[in-house]
């Protein structure tokens, strides 16, 4: 087994306490956002590997999966992640282009897809997904302004996943000032005061608004389904999924990239053609997952991917020779509460306190966890792994509503 050291990345949504306070460190002036666990070029874990550091990814290969700590007390940039075929292509086209890995400008890190499942660790908010079509017309039937009337009018002559899209495509595309988006929270927050709101699209608004008063990610979000996770939940998110994580911290584990299209809400580059040609492409799958028990006393959250599942053990005294972990061939562990010993099938031994983490591959064989505390394991499932069950937080759109959306591309441009 080999304890992880791992980076950290300092963005300005993060937050200056809970990250440090989780994994023992002093807090500092810049707020900490998120904790990488990995083989991803961009941010390895490191390891101590005989008389030398060297990185995780030397010391075990690539893993198909990355697991973070993620902390936010400020909304996330406006973003989707890529599929398989789009990121392969953007990929190879910077590449050929030469733009530096590292660059700013540069938008596909790797050539992998990006789907992600977030797993609460307090209460987590976060904008996933369009919310049905009715839904965001009875939101915008309260906008009272000539922008927010434009738009409902826009979306009465074409529902569906298609006309959202459009929607989107028109805000990025047109020059919507700060005013008229100003006048748009102005009437959100009277809507609020009045006692007014629908499933809490303009309280989201208006909080935003607080943070990127004239960003029309702002306008965006009103379209977009709210979802509170509580500590322990968790939530799947599908390549083309449109999303903003509003505040709160929880471990996110996801196929091994760092591929991002922002089109809002973020002080970082912006590609809103990129971010309407995934949306175009058609949303994946948006659920709750439902965990399944492993015995008794681990959840697994299996979404259903090749990449990645996630098992969270409650571990206590009441299991003498240690609570079993589910088999993999190659994990991650961190300790996300108490003190535990981390135990493999040879009988070497590692303690973890809070925000330590381990790395476990084939060789370590069944792992074992023993003292009073939590532990989460991400790894790529295997054939034995039951997948959880997925509870769609809205419906599927019909590939007829898609082929609708399409043919009226620029159709509501003004």
């Amino acid at each position: 087994m080999l304890r992880l050291e791992n980076p950290s990345r300092a963005y300005d949504w993060g937050s200056r306490a809970d990250i440090p306070q989780f994994i023992g460190r002093v807090a500092g002036d810049e707020p900490l956002a998120e904790i990488w666990m990995g083989t991803h070029p961009l941010g390895p874990s490191m390891v101590q590997g005989g008389d030398r550091t060297m990185t995780l990814l030397e010391a075990a290969g690539e893993l198909p999966f990355m697991f973070k700590i993620l902390a936010a007390d400020r909304p996330l940039s406006l973003q989707v992640h890529p599929n398989e075929a789009m990121a392969r292509v953007g990929f190879d086209a910077e590449e050929a282009q030469g733009v530096p890995l590292d660059s700013p400008a540069r938008t596909y890190k790797d050539p992998h897809h990006k789907p992600e499942m977030a797993y609460a660790l307090t209460t987590f908010d976060t904008l996933v997904g369009f919310r049905p079509t009715a839904e965001i017309l009875r939101v915008l039937n309260g906008i009272d302004t000539p922008l927010g009337r434009s738009l409902a009018d826009d979306l009465h002559a074409a529902p569906g996943f298609g006309g959202i899209v459009r929607l989107v495509e028109r805000l990025l595309t047109e020059d919507v000032t700060a005013e008229e988006i100003s006048h748009v929270v102005a009437r959100c927050r009277a809507l609020v005061d009045q006692g007014i709101d629908v499933k809490r699209a303009y309280v989201t608004a208006v909080e935003i608004a607080e943070h990127y008063p004239d960003d029309v990610g702002v306008v965006i979000s009103l379209t977009l389904n709210r979802l509170t996770l509580q500590p322990g939940e968790a939530a799947f998110l599908g390549t083309g999924i449109i999303h903003a994580h509003l505040r709160g911290m929880c471990l996110e584990v996801m196929a091994a990239s760092d591929n991002v299209l922002r089109a809002g809400l973020t002080s970082k580059p912006l590609d809103p053609e990129g971010l309407i040609k995934c949306l175009d492409k058609g949303m994946s799958r948006l659920a709750r997952v439902t965990p399944e028990p492993f015995g008794f006393s681990t959840d697994v959250f299996s979404p259903d991917v090749r990449e990645f599942a996630l098992a969270v053990s409650q571990c206590s005294r009441a299991e003498p020779a240690g609570t079993l972990l589910p088999a993999a061939a190659q994990r991650i562990v961190v300790c996300t509460g108490g003190e535990v010993e981390v135990v493999s099938s040879s009988g070497e031994r590692l303690k973890l306190g809070r925000g330590d983490s381990v790395f476990a591959g084939p060789d370590d064989g069944e792992i074992r966890v023993v003292g009073t505390g939590e532990v989460a394991q991400a790894y790529t499932p295997t054939p034995d792994t039951v997948a959880g069950e997925l509870i769609d937080l809205v419906p599927p759109y019909s590939e007829r509503q898609l082929r609708r959306g399409r043919r009226g591309r620029g159709s509501t441009a003004r």
